[in-house]
């Protein structure tokens, strides 16, 4: 999940996994799998960042919690 900023300057969080394009029109338009639309103030690199961020936590964290030698992934 990742927060962005909606024209207004209200804030939002969006699932991450959901995003389909992210594309500059100038204004920074976000499209998800499901179709839905977002316009948001962050630039397109940005939000490529913040994705990137909340991946690298997300993969850190399920390191540090599965830290058992045992694979269990039957």
């Amino acid at each position: 999940m990742i927060t962005v900023t909606r024209i207004n300057n209200t804030q939002f969080v969006i699932n991450s996994d959901w995003i389909e394009t992210v594309e500059s029109t100038p204004d920074t338009v976000i499209t998800l799998t499901n179709g839905k639309k977002y316009i948001v103030t962050e630039k397109v690199d940005e939000v490529i960042d913040k994705v990137i961020e909340y991946k690298q936590k997300s993969f850190y964290l399920n390191r540090t919690i599965n830290t058992s030698s045992i694979n269990d992934d039957k």
